[in-house]
């Protein structure tokens, strides 16, 4: 069973403003495949801090999974993929090129998300968007693939080469 983190960023939410609503629809989704929330963080668009909980998260509490909410967007304090990026050893942009694919069926909207996906050495992170809405989209959009990922990344499978149901090649 993989471990996941889940960290919104809201400014709002962390003074008590405004109910993360992100959080219940991520942890709904995750649990349904099998994965389980060991830690959640509410805290302010604050560039440092994001990578201070990211960091923490991967490092010493070792989850496998960390989803963001939250701070993708165009506003000034929307800082998470450059948080994200300051913290990753390794890029997954396919991951984020995905959501925003399957999104823009839905809003071309989609286009404006600056999320980014990658790796800090076995710790996989997602940045989802912070409306409930689009996080259920984009979230439903990849977690069957994040299981193989996963698999990879932490060695509970070496086989890179299975094809799944739709025949893709990696």
């Amino acid at each position: 069973m993989y471990q996941v983190g889940i960290l919104t960023m809201s400014d709002k939410g962390s003074r008590g403003e405004r109910e993360d609503l992100s959080k219940k629809v991520i942890e709904e989704i995750v649990i349904e495949h099998g994965y389980k929330v060991v830690v959640y963080r509410l805290i302010p668009d604050d560039f440092e801090r994001i990578k201070k909980e990211l960091i923490e998260m991967a490092d010493e509490l070792k989850v496998d999974l960390i989803l963001t909410s939250g701070g993708t967007g165009f506003s000034m304090r929307d800082v998470t993929p450059e948080a994200t990026k300051a913290v990753m050893t390794r890029d997954v942009p396919g991951i984020s090129e995905a959501m925003r694919a399957s999104s823009m069926e839905v809003t071309r909207r989609a286009m404006l998300s600056r999320a980014a996906s990658g790796l800090r050495n076995s710790t996989l992170i997602i940045n989802l968007p912070g409306s409930p809405k689009a996080c259920r989209e984009n979230l439903n959009s990849i977690i069957d693939q994040l299981k193989h990922g996963l698999d990879i990344l932490t060695g509970r499978s070496g086989d890179c080469a299975a094809p799944d149901k739709h025949h893709e090649q990696h």
